[in-house]
């Protein structure tokens, strides 16, 4: 019996105009975190969605998925065993623009901990480097050290256009190569 996607919406008490749901489901082979949604995916309601966003294009290219999907098709990649989350269920815009405050590591762990999947994919330095309580200076890219009581974790080089100088799609490769094994 195939498990169905928890859908989070009742879980915050903001406008839905602020956040994007999660997309999670029990032993899914990956999850993209973000450190919370752009104002477009906010007011699209889907993940990744501004036409300079490298994210969908990446994802294929490095053999992720088995084709270039749109970001109005998030939701059918739960099809693929790939979910979606953020660290901030709360605001939008760009990462200096999201307040401290917001920001839910222990939510986040805790999903983790209830759905357990086997990979976790940060879509940028500054969400692994909130989630790991360190400067993004100190993150590095690619499959990070493994401890135990989490799944593997890769940091991923922001997809954002507003990132284009530190843009690299091998990580991105690394990642597709692991949850393929």
């Amino acid at each position: 019996m195939q498990a169905k996607a928890l859908w989070t919406d009742d879980l915050c008490n903001t406008s839905a105009s602020h956040r994007l749901p999660d997309q999670l489901r029990p032993d899914l082979r990956l999850v993209f975190v973000g450190t919370a949604a752009s104002m477009r995916s906010a007011e699209l309601g889907h993940y990744y969605a501004h036409p300079g966003n490298r994210f969908w294009r990446a994802i294929h290219e490095a053999g992720i998925t088995p084709r270039r999907y749109q970001p109005s098709e998030f939701a059918s990649l739960i099809e693929l065993g790939i979910g979606f989350t953020d660290l901030c269920k709360t605001g939008a815009g760009m990462d200096h623009q999201i307040a401290a405050e917001t920001i839910d590591v222990p939510g986040f762990r805790a999903k983790m901990e209830t759905y357990r999947p086997r990979t976790i994919a940060f879509t940028s330095k500054k969400a692994a480097s909130l989630f790991y309580g360190r400067p993004s200076a100190a993150i590095t890219l690619g499959r990070q050290a493994r401890d135990e009581s989490l799944p593997e974790i890769f940091v991923l080089p922001s997809p954002s256009g507003a990132a284009s100088g530190s843009w690299t799609i091998e990580p991105w490769r690394e990642l597709a190569a692991w949850i393929a094994a």
